[in-house]
């Protein structure tokens, strides 16, 4: 990546886009703390922000590209793990589709159960702040349509990224976007924005 500068506040969901491999999911690591850039500059309230700060601080809650609970636990026992304050555990466990599912292991979920409870899960952190690295992927249309309800509701006090190919869903709730193109990014507003940064075809 060159240069991608973006801003985002509470109330705020940010869609991001971009072709594979044009560093979307790297963005969203450099801003956790997983990966090291040549150059970053991040503030938090007008106040530089140290990127390693982001974790102890509970700033930015992270949901990566690919599966990261412990396999061999079942999922009643990692909502507790993560949320020991019951207000959270029920905001969690009281989910209709993951009521049906809390006395599975991680393990027996199928990939779209898997990737829905991740997301219900780290919605549910304190962190004003969360990256989604491809949250609609494997779900089924129901429980996509509902975890779209939860992230709007959630963003009446988070500011949230998402970055996920199916853009429809991404655009619907999104309140600004951009896409990155040739390391650079772009402030987007439409499809026919995306296409003319070809990032869809015309």
């Amino acid at each position: 990546m060159k240069e991608v500068t973006f801003s985002l506040e509470t109330e705020e969901i940010l869609g991001l886009f971009g072709r594979n491999g044009s560093g979307k999911s790297t963005l969203l690591k450099i801003l956790f703390g997983n990966v090291k850039a040549d150059s970053i500059r991040a503030e938090i309230n007008n106040q530089p922000l140290p990127i390693s700060e982001v974790i102890p601080k509970r700033l930015i809650g992270y949901l990566p590209q690919h599966p990261f609970l412990p396999k061999q636990t079942k999922v009643r026992d990692v909502i507790i793990m993560y949320h020991p304050n019951e207000k959270e555990q029920d905001a969690v466990f009281y989910d209709s589709h993951i009521a049906t599912m809390t006395h599975k292991r991680t393990s027996d979920l199928s990939l779209g159960e898997l990737k829905y409870f991740e997301v219900v899960l780290l919605s549910q952190l304190s962190h004003p702040f969360l990256m989604l690295d491809e949250p609609f992927s494997m779900l089924e249309p129901l429980h996509k349509e509902k975890l779209k309800e939860r992230l709007l509701e959630i963003k009446k006090t988070k500011g949230i990224i998402i970055t996920d190919h199916y853009y429809n869903d991404v655009l619907e709730i999104a309140t600004k976007s951009m896409v990155i193109k040739d390391g650079v990014g772009f402030q987007v507003n439409s499809i026919e924005d995306l296409k003319e940064f070809e990032y869809l075809r015309n």
